[in-house]
C-alpha cells in the first residue's frame, strides 16, 4: 500500500511568497511532479540540523527540519533519489513532499504533522574564505546563505542576506566569520560578519527574540521580522 500524505492543496499567494498549507485532506505524493537527481550534500540550518538536500545538479530541495533524522537514516551523500514535491517557479528549488532512495526504496514522507526542533549541538567560531557555488534560500524563496564551492554552508536571516546579496553574488569570493558546527553531517557557519575580503568584512545583525508567547523563528528561515540595530543574539545556536 502507498503511504498517503496529509498535506494540504492549498497554495497561499502574498508578498512573501508562495508557501504551502497542510490540512486534514489525504493526497497521494505520486500525482505532484517527480525530481529525480542525486545528492551532493545535506542542507543545514545555523543550528545544524537537516533541513533537506542539495543535489550535484544545484536544486535545494526542502523539507520540515523535525524530518532530518529521518532523512540521514534514508538518503546519503553520492545517493540517486526521487522526489515528489512542488518546484519553484524562478530558482532550483522543490518543497519536498516525499524523497526516496532509489537504491533502498526507503522514503521519508512529510505527513502534515510537526514535531518540535531536537537538542541544539554546541557551537563554536568558526571562520571560511572561499567562492560561492550556489545561493541558498528558505522555502518560500528568500535569499538566506550561500553554498561554496568546498562544501561550506553560510546561513544570514534572510533580511540581511537580501541587505548582502552583493555579496553573495554566485562566483564571487568571501570571507565570513561567524558561529557554527563542523562534523560529519557538514559545515554550517552562521554568519556575523561577511566581506569580499578580511579587511571588508560588514556586520550580520541577529535577529530578535521572540517576544512573550511567540515561537522563535526558524534560524535563517522564512518569515523572519528584520532585525533591530541593537538586537541580542537568538538563543542558542546564531
Amino acid at each position: 500500500m502507498r503511504k498517503q500524505l496529509l498535506l494540504a492543496a492549498t497554495l497561499l499567494a502574498g508578498a512573501g511568497g508562495v508557501a504551502m498549507a497542510q490540512n486534514a485532506a489525504t493526497y497521494d505524493p505520486s500525482q505532484l511532479p517527480k525530481i529525480q537527481g542525486k545528492v551532493a550534500e545535506y542542507s543545514l540550518t545555523p543550528r545544524g540540523d537537516v533541513d533537506g538536500l542539495i543535489l550535484t545538479d544545484g536544486t535545494e530541495v526542502h523539507l520540515p527540519p523535525h524530518l532530518g533524522t529521518q532523512l540521514v537514516y534514508a538518503v546519503k551523500p553520492g545517493d540517486a533519489v526521487t522526489i515528489r514535491g512542488l518546484k519553484a517557479r524562478a530558482i532550483p528549488m522543490v518543497q519536498a513532499m516525499s524523497v526516496k532512495n532509489d537504491a533502498t526504496g526507503n522514503t521519508v514522507t512529510d505527513n502534515g504533522v510537526g514535531g518540535p526542533p531536537g537538542p541544539a549541538d554546541a557551537q563554536q567560531p568558526l571562520s571560511a574564505t572561499g567562492r560561492i557555488k550556489a545561493q541558498l534560500h528558505g522555502p518560500r524563496g528568500d535569499l538566506n546563505g550561500a553554498l561554496l564551492e568546498d562544501g561550506t554552508i553560510i546561513r544570514l536571516p534572510p533580511p540581511e542576506a537580501e541587505r548582502l546579496a552583493a555579496t553573495l553574488a554566485v562566483g564571487a569570493t568571501i570571507t565570513v566569520h561567524g558561529n557554527g558546527l563542523d562534523g560529519p553531517l557538514g559545515r554550517v557557519i552562521g554568519a556575523r560578519s561577511i566581506g569580499p575580503d578580511a579587511t571588508h568584512l560588514a556586520q550580520v545583525a541577529a535577529p530578535p527574540p521572540p517576544g512573550p508567547g511567540r515561537r522563535p523563528p526558524p534560524p535563517g528561515g522564512p518569515g523572519m521580522p528584520p532585525p533591530g540595530p541593537d538586537a541580542p543574539p537568538p538563543p542558542g545556536r546564531t
